[in-house]
């Protein structure tokens, strides 16, 4: 069958177009082996780099002895603090002020540690060999002199009167003293409230655990006095632009370069002290140097996640309607403040715990505090599924003492469709949403009806089960320019070009298929480039929900501009006016006529060296930086079935249902997989997952012998359904998707867990619900009812 090229283009559109579930078009060389990571590549005549790390969690350097590593085979040098004066600290940014008005305490923090250690894991020296196992050698010839210090791990314990100081200006340890809401009418609200529910929430500290441990190659071309990174990253044009500071060098003079990335999940966004040694290195020796993380080191190097103590309060009327909302608590940012660690235990707490509520009132006071552990920052939702759990967990609480259906208590409380736009207690106004039918849809789909008859069989079985819901509402990153740039390759390819960065996500499929809507240009022939800083004119990176909104958007008024400029080609070539000249389906056509010419054609044309009058455009290819454009609020609802085997603690999600609203779906299938990824995670968490600390500061649990991860086996069979209501904040209508499976599952999850526990007369259980735990808090229970 013969199709005319309007046919096979709407044929294209209809298999590759927006809404279509398009496998990920990465996948053909990462299964095969064929993906480049950051240790895949190797420079002619590099050398490598190990790092001298603390063994103690605090205490005083007294002394480096270097010499003795300095002599050993291979050795090319051994740097400390004292060879690093020339360049910057690396710091966090973020302009949060105290209750008081005053500014947040951010001690910088140096490459490497000069006057005290502060975290076992801290980085004192760095070896350069020409191999990796001369690098270890000598690397443990490094003499330490470090007086010990007491140390203190948990934030609650570390602002008490008496505890170490983890730095002398930073009093009670207390990085930042955050408040946010009217405190005296919250607590009028509270006085007045018909029921209250006050629980004490513990979200626990994660390793991030990326599938790719870190690495890095630095190198320093002295003719140029250009530095070139090459790193995984979220974004290569935010970390060339952290690099610049820390360098203080011009944006010409840095360059950051990124290939395929194993994960991330906010762990890999910041410049670390080990890039900054080895590009040091590299202009010292006048050659590349390498370094790779291995597992060890990342459990103590990589930022680590969550670790919040709250307090959460509702208050109520009584028929159940919300009254106010007030935490209360700590935030562990460790031993060093990350570029946004901040963020998720203050302001992003009160963004998201107002979630899908119409909830007058809503005050955070938490406090920020440094501890001698690693790192603390922003781990998938980074704030996002912390503020829904919370909430989750009190209506949950509060719905069985007040005696109302755990449904209909929400139901009560949703903001309806039609108050849209909505102005929430959290300072944000929501610009779209339906969350009763969210919500009804989520019910149906889980079959909420039939929970009865499968706890009795459950039972019949010598197990417990419980349900729980965990809807959720996300406010996705703040705005930020982002990168469209559209290129006509000369083998027939068309690149867009962007500076979202993909580290697992699978970009390259969706980008395409905006790209292909608007232009017509066939899915197949298009690349996607976002690892290249030198490229790239501004740029966002990834994280934060935000990736199809601000990308998307960039290629949409990108694609705009390839149009504007094609019809001014295409009317000189077809011998039209501009203004008769339209797009359509990836031909630009003479209005009324059925003379055309296609964009493809039009490219090659320009590439043969098309003789076009000085007002007209000489290419096609875009480079473009869209404006910021505003949060958009991703939500949805999610039901979770657990069993609990009450003999051993053993607890398995055996029945998991989601409904979300993403906005517009650009490809459902990779909305499906990030889904499946972000409640895993968050199935981690509420189950097995927990860094923890001894008292002298060391990790105890460091390594995978001792840190539990989820496996295959731990998945339950997900069921999900998109509700989608278009967003009105940007042209495409999305509102992401990457962060949301990790909000729904915490509080569903832990509500089933508590649901189930329940029968024990057991009200809430902190995470992670692990087979010791769980059975642990049963035996209590049992005791406690037999003294009764």
């Amino acid at each position: 069958m013969q199709h005319k090229p309007d046919d096979s283009a709407h044929l294209a559109l209809m298999k590759f177009g927006i809404g279509q579930p398009v496998p990920r078009t990465e996948d053909p060389v990462l299964v095969r082996g064929h993906g480049h990571y950051t240790d895949d590549v190797n420079l002619p005549g590099q050398a490598y780099a190990v790092m001298v790390r603390s063994r103690d969690a605090h205490g005083v350097i007294r002394g480096i002895d270097t010499s003795a590593a300095k002599e050993m085979p291979g050795v090319l040098a051994v740097y400390t603090a004292a060879d690093l004066t020339d360049y910057g600290p690396l710091k966090c940014a973020l302009p949060l002020k105290n209750r008081d008005g005053s500014p947040l305490k951010a001690p910088p923090r140096p490459a490497l540690a000069s006057d005290r250690v502060r975290f076992v894991g801290d980085p004192v020296a760095v070896v350069i060999a020409e191999t990796v196992a001369q690098g270890k050698d000598a690397a443990e010839a490094v003499s330490l002199d470090i007086e010990p210090l007491p140390a203190v791990t948990l934030a609650s314990e570390a602002v008490k009167a008496g505890t170490t100081q983890l730095y002398d200006d930073v009093p009670g340890n207390v990085a930042l003293d955050y408040h946010y809401g009217d405190s005296e009418k919250t607590k009028a609200a509270f006085a007045a409230a018909a029921h209250t529910v006050k629980l004490d929430l513990r979200n626990t500290r994660l390793i991030v655990a990326a599938m790719e441990p870190r690495a890095a190659i630095g190198g320093y071309d002295k003719t140029t006095g250009k530095w070139t990174l090459t790193s995984c990253s979220q974004g290569a044009f935010g970390l060339k632009n952290s690099l610049m500071d820390v360098l203080k060098a011009p944006g010409d003079k840095v360059r950051v370069i990124t290939g395929n990335v194993g994960g991330s999940f906010g762990m890999k966004a910041a410049v670390y002290p080990e890039y900054i040694c080895i590009l040091h290195a590299a202009r010292e020796l006048g050659r590349p140097v390498k370094w790779t993380d291995e597992r060890s080191g990342s459990f103590v190097s990589d930022h680590q996640g969550r670790d919040h103590e709250m307090t959460g309060e509702l208050a109520l009327d009584k028929d159940g309607h919300f009254l106010a909302l007030r935490f209360t608590g700590y935030g562990n940012v460790g031993a060093y403040l990350g570029p946004v660690a901040p963020l998720m235990a203050t302001l992003n707490c009160v963004k998201n715990s107002a979630s899908i509520y119409k909830t007058p009132l809503i005050e955070v006071a938490s406090k920020i505090v440094f501890t001698n552990t690693t790192f603390v920052s922003a781990y998938r939702g980074a704030g996002r599924p912390e503020g829904n759990y919370y909430v989750e967990r009190l209506i949950d609480t509060a719905a069985r003492e007040m005696g109302i259906d755990r449904i209909e208590l929400r139901r009560r409380n949703l903001i309806r469709a039609k108050e849209m736009p909505y102005d929430a207690a959290s300072g944000m106004t929501y610009d779209s949403g339906d969350f009763p039918a969210v919500l009804k849809h989520a019910v149906e789909l889980s079959d909420i009806k039939g929970f009865a008859r499968r706890k009795r069989e459950s039972k019949k079985n010598g197990r417990l089960r419980g349900v729980g819901i965990g809807c959720f509402l996300e406010v996705t990153a703040p705005p930020n320019k982002e990168m469209g740039g559209i290129r006509f390759e000369p083998n027939g390819d068309v690149t867009i070009i962007t500076g979202t960065l993909d580290y697992g996500q699978g970009h390259a499929a969706p980008y395409a298929q905006v790209l292909s809507d608007r232009l017509g240009v066939p899915f197949e022939r298009i690349k996607l480039l976002q690892g290249d800083s030198d490229e790239l004119i501004t740029g966002g990176g990834t994280g934060g929900s935000r990736s199809i909104t601000a990308s998307g958007t960039a290629i949409v008024e990108a694609s705009a501009k390839v149009i504007e400029a094609g019809k001014k080609i295409a009317a000189h070539v077809l011998e039209a006016s501009a203004d008769d000249i339209e797009l359509r389906q990836g031909r630009f056509v003479i209005a009324g006529t059925d003379r055309a010419i296609g964009i493809m054609e039009l490219a090659q044309k320009l590439r043969s060296g098309l003789k076009l009058p000085p007002d007209v455009p000489s290419t096609l290819d875009v480079k473009h930086a869209s404006e910021p454009i505003p949060s958009a609020f991703p939500n949805g609802c999610h039901i979770a079935e657990v069993e609990i085997d009450p003999a051993t603690g053993v607890t398995q999600v055996v029945k998991y249902s989601a409904v979300n609203d993403f906005g517009t779906v650009i490809n459902p299938l990779m909305v499906e997989g990030q889904l499946h990824g972000g409640v895993m995670q968050g199935i981690g968490q509420c189950l097995m997952e927990i860094a923890l600390y001894d008292t002298d500061g060391q990790l105890v649990t460091g390594s995978f012998m001792d840190y539990a991860m989820p496996r295959a086996h731990d998945a339950p069979v997900y069921v999900s359904e998109n509700h989608p209501v278009p967003a009105k904040s940007n042209p495409l209508g999305t509102k992401g998707c990457g962060e949301a499976g990790c909000a729904g599952a915490l509080g569903s999850v832990m509500n089933a867990v508590a649901d189930a526990l329940s029968d024990y007369g057991i009200r809430h259980l902190d995470m992670p619900a692990s087979a010791p735990r769980v059975w642990q808090a049963i035996q209590d229970a049992q005791r406690n009812k037999s003294a009764a």
